[in-house]
């Protein structure tokens, strides 16, 4: 028999780490989430649970190997565990298991000798304690954030403490180890699936091998002297510790995860599209109606210099002189005794001169149809051109794009109505200018530029 001294120092150290470990651990906040967000850490997950468990014990493995005995007898084993899980995948795990091995001479292979000398064997496990790491594999679902089915793998060693009794041929019982019993170092392998029951139970169905250190297991040595196995077959149920409301760490589906953030991500930013979408068509939609208006608003059916949208006199006949509503002006007759002298002035370069400089410098106050007085001379030299030769002229007060249609509409009209009363008032016949308003509807230059609205701005003239 094999010394165990150094084993049972190795065994003790490794419970006392797990047990430093369980004392250490971070106890879980009073905060809970159920579907956390990626790369949140461990502290929003569940990571200790504890297990227990019941199966068949049998001192064979199905890997193969050596077997003193040629007959194994399943016996009733039962364990427990507590694992910590250290991520998705790694899990560290100490399990306890206590059971009966036994094995027997009975099964010969075509009149073949038994295996050894020794009719049969029963050892008392008394318990054997393993510290092993446990690698979750995958999940059955892996589209479900939180996966129902986790096949893994485990890898570890311990120590087994154990009584092995032997029964010679003739039936004599030998107790191997009369006082005390045997400790020996052994490791196991183990595989498995773990199905969830509910948000904190799991079923736990594995299956371990487990090589011992030592050819003492079933109470009886042969060289070359391998070490003997068992094996475990269990289920049993797993309960995660901590708050109900936080989901295992083991089940949380990381990859399914990362596809519903991303799917919300898709699913948000669809709607903004949509309703920047629907924006687009509210605003083509007004920008039409806008146009449609316009297009109203520019229309002059009879051409009498009035569009449509003002005109309150529509059909009027041509040559016939209408005011700013479209409507025909008022014939003055001559009384019987009038002597009616008729001009016959042509326009020339020069007038024309004259009333562009006049209107070149024509300024008012911002947003006002008050003229400067920086306009007054300009204003007084076009009056005195058009009392000398009798000239008419119609005014067309203009704007640019800022402020509302109806002011724009209103302030073109009241510019132009305000150059008729300045010259009507230096003694311009007032029969002999005409005023209109035609706001933003025909500008000269693009209103997206200052350059282009300054132009825009104005009142323009015929001289006739």
């Amino acid at each position: 028999m094999k010394k165990v001294n150094n084993k049972s120092i190795l065994l003790v150290m490794m419970l006392l780490t797990v047990s430093l470990t369980v004392f250490s651990q971070e106890m879980p906040s009073s905060s809970t989430i159920e579907n956390p967000d990626l790369f949140s850490g461990k502290k929003v997950f569940r990571t200790w649970s504890i297990g227990l468990n019941a199966g068949m014990l049998a001192p064979f493995a199905a890997a193969g190997g050596k077997n003193d005995f040629s007959k194994w007898v399943p016996q009733l084993g039962y364990g427990a565990y507590i694992k910590y899980q250290a991520s998705h995948t790694i899990g560290i795990q100490l399990d306890v298991i206590r059971g009966t091995l036994k094995g027997n001479n009975d099964k010969l292979w075509d009149g073949a000798a038994p295996v050894g000398d020794l009719a049969s064997f029963e050892t008392n496990v008394n318990w054997t304690s393993s510290l092993s790491a446990v690698f979750t594999l995958g999940s059955i679902n892996w589209s479900k954030l939180h996966t129902s089915i986790q096949p893994y793998v485990s890898i570890g060693g311990g120590g087994i403490n154990f009584n092995p009794h032997t029964t010679s041929k003739t039936g004599v019982l030998v107790d191997t180890k009369p006082t005390g019993s045997l400790t020996e170092f052994y490791l196991p392998f183990g595989l498995g699936i773990r199905a969830n029951l509910g948000k904190s139970v799991n079923l736990n169905i594995g299956y371990t091998m487990a090589y011992v250190d030592a050819d003492n297991l079933d109470g009886y040595m042969k060289s070359p002297y391998l070490g003997d196995k068992f094996s475990y077959a269990h289920a049993g149920l797993e309960f995660a510790l901590g708050n109900s409301r936080k989901p295992q760490l083991a089940r949380h589906n990381a990859p399914a995860a990362l596809a519903g953030k991303v799917k919300d991500r898709d699913n948000t930013l669809q709607s903004e599209i949509d309703a920047l979408e629907q924006k687009r068509k509210s605003q083509n939609a007004e920008m039409e109606a806008m146009r449609a208006e316009m297009q109203r608003m520019k229309t002059d059916s009879d051409a009498d210099g009035v569009s449509d949208y003002f005109d309150k006199c529509s059909n009027t006949p041509k040559a016939v002189q209408v005011d700013g509503a479209g409507c025909p002006l008022p014939v003055v007759l001559p009384a019987k005794d009038t002597t009616i002298i008729r001009n016959n002035y042509i326009v020339t370069d020069a007038d024309r001169k004259i009333a562009e400089d006049t209107f070149a410098n024509l300024e008012f106050d911002f947003g006002k149809a008050s003229i400067r007085q920086r306009s007054f001379r300009y204003m007084d030299n076009l009056s005195g051109l058009l009392m000398q030769k009798g000239f008419r002229i119609k005014l067309s007060g203009h704007t640019d794009s800022k402020g509302s249609d109806e002011f724009n509409m209103k302030l073109s009209y009241n510019r132009a109505n305000a150059v008729k009363d300045y010259l009507v008032l230096k003694g311009v016949d007032s029969n002999k200018v005409e005023a209109i308003g035609f706001g933003e509807t025909q500008p000269l230059e693009t209103n997206k530029t200052e350059k282009g609205r300054q132009a825009n701005r104005r009142v323009a003239f015929i001289l006739y």
